[in-house]
């Protein structure tokens, strides 16, 4: 397996042309190492929620090169791009992004069903414990809390055994004890399933749940930590002017 789940060189993002040019991503060249939590972080309009976006397939890049499992992003066609992301990639929004009408079950299930596969049924199950979802599965969104649904969007991202899983905000619209429900969720995916998350945040104690912050500024990299705790990133933080 690739030491390096997924990487950048040299890229960036351009909106807009001529005088109307707004860069979001300056030549950023990052690697995201298999079996390990990061997270991205930055002042408003730094282009975290970009980079992840191009390098997750969502977006394309203006220049550079995006890669996940050493595959170049922009050589494959529209088709082949939505397989790899389907196989590969897990996703995690602010906002759940669940199917009203399917049980938590099925909503975990969706990708795979989508897919054509019947996935790994040991992973599937372990996913199921790992999050605590085992006597919740025949329920609906509705029929569920909004920390239960953020769980069921977790392992819905990790169902597939993806590569690689970007999370965007994903305790941005729950209370601050389902927020750490959910982070330990996640490191507990990483730490004892082995999995790899790239998370984009602005909270510092949601940031000290990963291994690596990458800090964003002006589209570029301007600075990184390891062993991150909330009072180390807000200091990182203030001094960036977020």
């Amino acid at each position: 397996m690739n030491r390096i789940a997924a990487s950048t060189v040299s890229a960036t993002k351009i909106y807009g042309k001529d005088d109307g040019a707004v860069y979001a991503l300056r030549d950023v060249s990052v690697e995201f190492e298999s079996g390990k939590f990061t997270a991205i972080m930055g002042p408003s309009g730094s282009g975290k929620s970009t980079l992840m976006h191009c390098v997750a397939g969502l977006d394309e890049l203006t220049e550079g090169k995006a890669m996940i499992d050493g595959v170049d992003l922009s050589e494959l066609k529209d088709k082949e791009l939505t397989k790899l992301r389907r196989e590969k990639v897990g996703f995690i929004f602010q906002s759940f992004n669940l199917v009203p009408t399917l049980s938590a079950e099925e909503n975990i299930r969706l990708p795979l069903m989508l897919g054509g596969v019947k996935g790994n049924e040991g992973w599937i199950q372990t996913v199921i414990d790992t999050v605590r979802l085992r006597d919740r599965l025949t329920h609906r969104p509705s029929e569920l809390s909004g920390g239960q649904q953020q769980r069921v969007a977790v392992a819905r991202a990790m169902a597939s055994e993806p590569r690689i899983i970007f999370a965007d905000e994903p305790t941005g619209n729950v209370d601050s004890t389902t927020g750490n429900e959910i982070l330990h969720f996640m490191r507990t995916a990483v730490t004892e399933l082995g999995q790899t998350i790239v998370m984009v945040t602005h909270d510092p104690v949601a940031a000290s749940y990963a291994d690596r912050i990458i800090f964003l500024a002006d589209g570029k990299i301007v600075a990184e930590m390891t062993e991150p705790t909330p009072e180390k990133v807000l200091d990182r933080m203030k001094s960036l002017g977020s």
